[in-house]
């Protein structure tokens, strides 16, 4: 099989949906399928490109064994509305042309979180009339009104619009989460084009290892209790009420939070650290993939929060399997919905309500104080683990990809994992 990816963030890009696409597409490639992926210049989150790129009309290279082929887009930080939208439409323009002239594929995919990217392939499998599945991250544009970027009105109801159309026309959605799913269902989308095919983990590299000796002394972790949060610094993670929790363990000498990423909010949280004096907060900036389960490694907890916004109880933040794999105690602190069901089934962490200070601090202190649960939560943690293996979940998304193409190969069906439903 043949496939041509669209996605605004890949490799050597860290965040979700770069992770996702890679560890998909290296599993395909490896089962014996053609990958073509068309995005920018790697960027994210910071708007400076990487350094052996540059950002030109278009570049191609190999990264394990998958043809990457990177075009022009104006390139900003994750931050600003405005700019943040021209990035994501200078993209729809120039991948979706470059899509245009590709060898002709056996399916076309394209991946939110916002719709652009997903626009591209819409207009790209008409023209071209090629089977296409659209990979729904995120629910947009509802998740930008959530966070406030923009209001209710006449603008939000033509994209709402456009977005519904898009489902309609896709030949497959592949949703990760359930809770999309049901949204879609409730709007009109027939049920039998959802697709679920959760996140997962790569178990090969994230898995229990040592405390790491550098980053421990650079951080100043030697015997801490380390409850960290890694990823997108944005509007969404109610950072804030974190900073407001590790205000209130300052007198307790053993804790320490340990921020690790960038984005729209990091500046203003790192000044108020400074502002305040909170000494039991770390920042760290933004490590590659490679060394992402070092990071890993000095936590005593991962620590995932969210806004207290109806919209996030669809979501399954794709960290929680990461600190799954390596053996790592989840603190999850979201409204009840899809993702904390699937902690407190796994018995893989604690969950507490969102945006709540003295709650998340009472949780903090309580696990410091109890090296049983803790050690009970990691167990947990680990037999969990295996049941998202990124591995599997890229099997199960390949077969959709071949019946959405209607082709036969080396796919192999897999309905039996959790979030694998096509039904």
């Amino acid at each position: 099989m043949n496939v041509l990816f669209l996605t605004d963030n890949f490799v050597p890009e860290r965040n979700a949906p770069a992770t996702r696409t890679y560890e998909h597409a290296r599993q395909w490639v490896a089962d014996g399928h053609s990958v073509t992926v068309i995005t920018t210049t790697p960027n994210f989150p910071e708007g400076q490109v990487y350094p052996g790129y540059s950002n030109r009309l278009r570049q191609v290279e190999m990264i394990d064994g998958i043809r990457v082929v990177r075009v022009l887009s104006y390139v900003t930080a994750n931050e600003g509305f405005l700019k943040r939208t021209l990035d994501y439409v200078s993209f729809m323009v120039t991948g979706g042309l470059a899509a245009l002239f590709e060898r002709r594929p056996d399916v076309l995919v394209t991946t939110s979180p916002q719709f652009f990217c997903a626009m591209a392939g819409w207009f790209v499998s008409r023209l071209r009339r090629l089977p296409w599945v659209f990979e729904l991250r995120d629910l947009w544009p509802a998740s930008i009104v959530a966070v406030g970027a923009m209001k209710p009105g006449p603008m939000i109801r033509l994209l709402e619009r456009i977005e519904l159309a898009m489902y309609r026309s896709a030949d497959a959605v592949v949703s990760v989460t359930e809770s999309f799913k049901r949204d879609l269902i409730a709007r009109g989308i027939p049920a039998n084009k959802i697709h679920v095919i959760l996140n997962g983990v790569d178990l090969r590299k994230f898995r229990p290892r040592a405390r790491d000796p550098e980053l421990t002394a650079r951080l100043g972790l030697e015997g801490r209790f380390v409850v960290g949060y890694l990823g997108t610094i944005g509007m969404a993670h109610a950072l804030d009420k974190v900073l407001d929790a590790a205000a209130l363990l300052q007198a307790d000498p053993r804790i320490v939070f340990l921020i690790a990423g960038s984005g729209a909010r990091r500046a203003e949280l790192e000044r108020r650290v400074n502002t305040e004096g909170l000494h039991n907060v770390r920042f760290l900036e933004p490590q590659s993939k490679e060394k992402m389960p070092a990071l890993w490694s000095v936590h005593d907890v991962a620590l995932i929060p969210l806004q207290d916004k109806d919209l996030f109880r669809t979501v399954i933040p794709s960290k929680m399997f990461e600190a799954m794999g390596m053996g790592i105690p989840i603190l999850m602190s979201l409204p009840e919905g899809e993702a904390t069901g699937l902690l407190v089934s796994t018995k893989a962490g604690v969950v507490v309500a969102p945006e709540q200070p003295h709650v998340l601090a009472a949780a903090v202190v309580r696990l410091s104080n109890d090296p049983r649960l803790v050690s009970e939560l990691r167990d947990a943690a680990l037999v969990a683990a295996p049941q998202f293996s990124r591995q599997e979940r890229a099997h199960a998304m390949a077969q959709i990809l071949a019946d959405a193409a209607g082709a036969t190969g080396p796919a192999r069906a897999i309905t039996s994992l959790p979030g694998a439903s096509s039904k």
